[in-house]
Order: structure tokens, then C-alpha cells, then sequence
């Protein structure tokens, strides 16, 4: 790969520590344990915040992906999302094991999870701008693949530096779990450290820019255009709406992931880091595996595959009694989750017109998150219903299958 390659994918290690760290292993499982009054409260609760930042997401990625093209602003509004990112995970720290601190603990996190998928959407529009039509795909597997890297690498410091020892060596006080809870001060170093390079080494474009406002007005003319184009477009349309559900289904069960095994298997933060640290490992070499493999198999059919084993592994994992049965599951569905989702980007950078790229990667995000609200809401009413954990968790399974029924009906 070439070095603005690199630099961009440099970028998923670096923002990879915050869905790794804060949505899914370690914050997530915190704020249901010490936080919430119990686990399932703390599920249903932080399945409305998840709610929340969904239709946050849904409203602007669209509308801002728009009015970056048409400003030529990607790589600064990039950096102001990954600044907003650092700022409000690094706020966690604040957040005490007490459910006096429920609404800023879920506060932080919705206003970091807004801002890490905002800046996914302009991170994702410069993938044509850095590979050649036919290394799109392994560009983009490798670089999820090095982004579970980096969550893998950055949930073994927070494990080995932070959570493990006691005594803390740098006195950090573990009856008001400030181990647990400076993870989010190294999540947000972390990404401050390494997410530079992409905005150094891959200016916009050059030339006059038009103002904000002008910028403004451009963009919602184009992602109108867009989305007035879209039904003569069967192709982008039917995946876009394919990826609106298998990706709710994903981002939930990033989002619960740690939840459901803190509370059906009573795993303690330490056993969560080494079950993150596992994941992590088998997600990134499924994607980078995925990745070499996928230019010449096609996304589509990538994809496809992905589904069809994450269904009947997430099944398996439903039903589960004992913990072994549990990593076994879990480890080989991680295999098949970066291949789901790295196959998609390149699908849509296939797709997109390169004068429209982050319009359309607008909606790449619109389409994963449109509905994104749906997800964690249907998993917070199942399980405030039932009262179950594993009820609310199948929900994550119907969405993935949605999802792969449409896809198969797209002729990519």
C-alpha cells in the first residue's frame, strides 16, 4: 500500500480503541454493573441512549456528508468530529459508580458515539481517494483488520496497566473503580495519538472553497438529488436498505455484546478485557483474511457469507448455558464480523459516484443508522418485557436476517 494508504488506515486503529473499549467491553459493562441499579435496567437504559444517538446519526450524517463535498471540507470535518470524540470519552472519567451519575455517564457516551460515526462517514468517503478501483477491497479489509488490532492492542494495556494490578503503581482507587474508569482516559489518548496522520498526509482538495452556508445550501441540493436518484438506482437502493438491517443488528450487538455477557455469565471486568482481547484478535484476522480475498470473490458474495454465519453462530449463542460453549461461539463469530462490514464500505465505494462519494457514504451511514434507534429500542422493550437477557439479544439475530434477505436479492 502507499504511504497515504497507510496513513489512512492508520485511522481504524486509531478509532477502533473507542468502539472496542467504551461501546462494548469494558464502559458498556461498567455502566450496567456499577451505574445501573441492575443489568437488565442498565441494558434497557443504555439501549434508549443508543436510541438517541441513532436518530442523531440518522438526521446528519446524510446532510454533512453532502455539505462536505460540496465544501471540499472532509479531512477538517473529520478532525472536528475526532476532537469532539476525544473530549467526550475522555469525560467518562467523571462518571462514579453510582446511578446519581446515570445521565452523564450516558450522556458522554452518546455525545462520543455521535461524533465517532460522523467521523466515519468522511473517514469512509476518502477510501476512493487513497486505493485503485481494484485494491478498494484489500485496502479496506486490511485497514479493519489493523483497526481490531488496534482495539486488541489497546484493551491489553488497559488490562495490564489499569484493571489488573492492585495495588494500582499509579494509585488509582478501585472502591470508586477509577481502574475501570481511566480506560476512557486511555481510550481518548489513544486516539488523539494516532489518528493524526490521516489529516496531515491527506489535505482536501485545493482550490477556492465556497462558504459555509454556500457549502450548506450545495449539500442539501446534492443529497437531495441523491435521494431523488435513488429509485432509479434498484442496485444502491435495495443494498442500502439490505445494509440498513443487517448493520442494526451489528452495531447492537457491538453495543450489548459485553452486557449480555457480564449479566447471563457473570463475567467480571477482567474476564470481559481477556474475552475483548480474544474477539478482537479473531475479528481482525477474519477481516484482513477477508480482505485478501475479497477483489476477486466479490463484496457482495463476502458479505452474504459473513450473515449467513454470523445467524447461526449469534443463534447458537442464544441458547448457550456454560461458559465454554459462550467463548467458543463468540470467538468464531468474531471471525465473520469485519468481513461484514468491510466488504460493505467497498461495496459502497464500488457504487458511489466519485464526485458524490461522501453524499453517498452519508447514506452508507444513514442506512446503518436510520434505523440505528430501532435496534437497541426492540432490544430494550424485549427485555424490559421479559426480563431477559437472552430474549432481548435475539432481536440482534431476526435483524441480520432481514438484512441478508434483501442483500441476496441485490445484483451487485
Amino acid at each position: 500500500m502507499t504511504r497515504k494508504a497507510w496513513a489512512w488506515a492508520l485511522y481504524d486503529w486509531a478509532n477502533s480503541a473507542f468502539p472496542t473499549v467504551v461501546s462494548t467491553f469494558v464502559i458498556a459493562a461498567y455502566f450496567t454493573k456499577a451505574i445501573a441499579p441492575d443489568p437488565a435496567t442498565g441494558q434497557a437504559q443504555w439501549g434508549w441512549m443508543q436510541t438517541l444517538a441513532g436518530l442523531a446519526i440518522a438526521l446528519l450524517s446524510p446532510v454533512l456528508g453532502a455539505v462536505a463535498d460540496a465544501g471540499g471540507r472532509r479531512r477538517l470535518m473529520l478532525g472536528l468530529c475526532t476532537g469532539v470524540m476525544v473530549v467526550a470519552t475522555a469525560g467518562i472519567w467523571f462518571a462514579k459508580p453510582d446511578p446519581a451519575f446515570t445521565l452523564w455517564a450516558l450522556a458522554c457516551v452518546g455525545l462520543a458515539t455521535v461524533a465517532f460515526e460522523l467521523g466515519t462517514v468522511f473517514y469512509n468517503s476518502l477510501l476512493p481517494q487513497i486505493a485503485a478501483p481494484a485494491e478498494i477491497g484489500r485496502v479496506s479489509g486490511l485497514a479493519w483488520g489493523l483497526g481490531y488490532a488496534g482495539g486488541l492492542v489497546c484493551l491489553v494495556m488497559a488490562l495490564v496497566v489499569l484493571v489488573q494490578p492492585d495495588p494500582s503503581p499509579l494509585g488509582l482507587d478501585r472502591g470508586s473503580a477509577e481502574h475501570v474508569r481511566a480506560t476512557a482516559l486511555l481510550t481518548a489518548l489513544w486516539v488523539a495519538v494516532f489518528a493524526w496522520p490521516v489529516l496531515l498526509l491527506l489535505p482536501d482538495a485545493g482550490g477556492a472553497k465556497p462558504g459555509w452556508f454556500a457549502a450548506a445550501r450545495a449539500g442539501l441540493a446534492e443529497i437531495a438529488g441523491v435521494l431523488r436518484g435513488l429509485p432509479r438506482n434498484p442496485v444502491m437502493a435495495r443494498f442500502l436498505i439490505a445494509r440498513l438491517f443487517y448493520t442494526d443488528g451489528l452495531n447492537t450487538l457491538f453495543a450489548f455484546g459485553a452486557i449480555y455477557a457480564a449479566g447471563v455469565f457473570a463475567m467480571g471486568f477482567e474476564e470481559i478485557l481477556l474475552f475483548g482481547i480474544a474477539l478482537n484478535l479473531t475479528a481482525g484476522l477474519g477481516a484482513a483474511g477477508f480482505g485478501l480475498v475479497e477483489d476477486r470473490v466479490g463484496s457482495k458474495r463476502t458479505i452474504m457469507v459473513a450473515l449467513v454465519a454470523l445467524i447461526i453462530l449469534g443463534s447458537g449463542l442464544l441458547v448457550a448455558e456454560g461458559k465454554l460453549a459462550f467463548w467458543a461461539l463468540a470467538l468464531g463469530l468474531g471471525i465473520f464480523i469485519g468481513p461484514a462490514q468491510a466488504a460493505s464500505r467497498t461495496l459502497m465505494a464500488r457504487l458511489a459516484p466519485p464526485a458524490e462519494v461522501a453524499a453517498h457514504f452519508g447514506l452508507f451511514a444513514l442506512s446503518g443508522r436510520v434505523t440505528g434507534f430501532l435496534g437497541p429500542a426492540v432490544l430494550a422493550l424485549v427485555t424490559e418485557l421479559t426480563g431477559s437477557q437472552r430474549a432481548g439479544m435475539a432481536t440482534v439475530v431476526v435483524f441480520l436476517a432481514l438484512g441478508a434477505v434483501i442483500l441476496a436479492r441485490v445484483r451487485a
